[in-house]
């Protein structure tokens, strides 16, 4: 009966790698599908303008994801399964659906009217090492020093291609980039709570909820601080034609098998995966877009690949050694910090396992020495 549990685990683990590669190359090609679509209806103007722009894209795509995530998790939403959440799960719900939903979707797509395909992948490449140091915080998983090395050559190699472009067509760092490392924050900070939250709450209510609350925030906003969303026009023709490419490939396929990785892989897994992530965009962009990413695509190329082989030996060395490791000794920074620290991490550990009310003291105190650090700093 054990070794069924445990070759159910790890067949579930394998899947959940394996969605995680998935869902990292569709949202490679993201952007790029994207920025193709409304280069389509700019082509293709309708009463003089051009219907399938970004914020319809994303509402409509969103309100049509709806329908198969009823039809397969809807049983999901039963009423005593909704008075079992806590609210501190409600919390953590709408703080996931305003990030993910809502404010990073909004903020990439205003990067893409603002730059580049390659120079938001690019932006966007401070998102693994930041990942890797918040789940380590608030998820309690071991930083991995290999891991965490490759992600920050991955970035080097990122920073490099974009100083290579600038200097071949004096371009400086705008707008659309700010929104671009803007929307990565958004992004992690999203990412982390969707690992938090998972743990306990049904699939199908996390999905929905985050899908239906996020697009009524977005458009919401939208029609309240801008003119250009034309959500009047929202189904035109060429807009509905075009539309199953953005809501089948993207919001559905890329959410499910995104949100499947997340619950079922370590940070370290999700952080390997996403390592590629602008390696292949670039490339995709280069083939849809035609875009140049400038002279320093080798040298930069060069670094990422280095950083994803020095990312992926220490995740093959950490899985040599994970059976065989001894007790955990307090790390480094427990040592330093005193035995404080490392006492209320590991009530905050016990708590959140238990699903005890302690959690909120736990993660309160927590943040509170974080933020008593941080000014500190200051």
């Amino acid at each position: 009966m054990v070794r069924d549990t445990r070759l159910r685990k790890s067949t579930t683990a394998k899947w959940g790698v394996v969605s995680c590669w998935v869902a990292v190359i569709i949202y490679a090609a993201s952007n790029s599908v994207v920025t193709m679509l409304v280069s389509i209806g700019d082509a293709n103007r309708i009463n003089g303008h051009n219907v399938i722009t970004f914020a319809n894209l994303l509402v409509l795509g969103s309100l049509i994801s709806l329908i198969p995530m009823l039809l397969f998790f809807g049983r999901d939403w039963k009423l005593e399964k909704l008075r079992d959440l806590s609210s501190r799960e409600w919390v953590l719900l709408t703080l996931s659906a305003v990030l993910s939903s809502a404010v990073t979707p909004g903020l990439y797509f205003f990067a893409l009217e603002n730059t580049s395909v390659t120079n938001v992948v690019i932006a966007s490449r401070i998102d693994p090492p930041i990942f890797l140091i918040l789940a380590a915080i608030f998820l309690g998983e071991r930083i991995d020093v290999k891991a965490m090395a490759g992600n920050l050559i991955i970035l080097l190699g990122a920073v490099v291609i974009l100083a290579f472009k600038d200097r071949d067509i004096g371009y400086a760092i705008g707008v659309g980039e700010v929104a671009a490392v803007a929307a990565t924050l958004s992004f992690t900070l999203s990412t982390i709570i969707t690992r938090t939250s998972l743990e306990t709450v049904p699939f199908g209510v996390f999905a929905i909820f985050r899908t239906a609350l996020g697009t009524l925030i977005y458009v919401s906003f939208q029609l309240t601080f801008s003119g250009h969303h034309h959500f009047s026009e929202m189904f035109q023709p060429i807009l509905l034609k075009w539309i199953w490419v953005y809501a089948i490939l993207i919001i559905i396929i890329g959410q499910l098998a995104w949100n499947f990785g997340l619950k079922h892989s370590k940070a370290g897994d999700v952080s390997l995966a996403t390592s590629f992530s602008p390696l292949a965009a670039i490339a995709i962009a280069m083939v849809i877009l035609n875009e140049d990413p400038g002279s320093g695509l080798i040298p930069g190329g060069v670094l990422m690949v280095f950083g994803i082989w020095v990312a992926r030996s220490g995740r093959k060395s950490a899985v040599r050694k994970r059976d065989d490791l001894p007790p955990e000794a307090p790390s480094f920074i427990t040592r330093v910090c005193g035995s404080g620290f490392h006492i209320l991490r590991r009530q905050f550990g016990q708590a959140r396992r238990a699903r005890s009310p302690q959690i909120a003291q736990a993660s309160g105190a927590l943040l509170r020495v974080f933020d008593f650090r941080a000014m500190s700093a200051v």
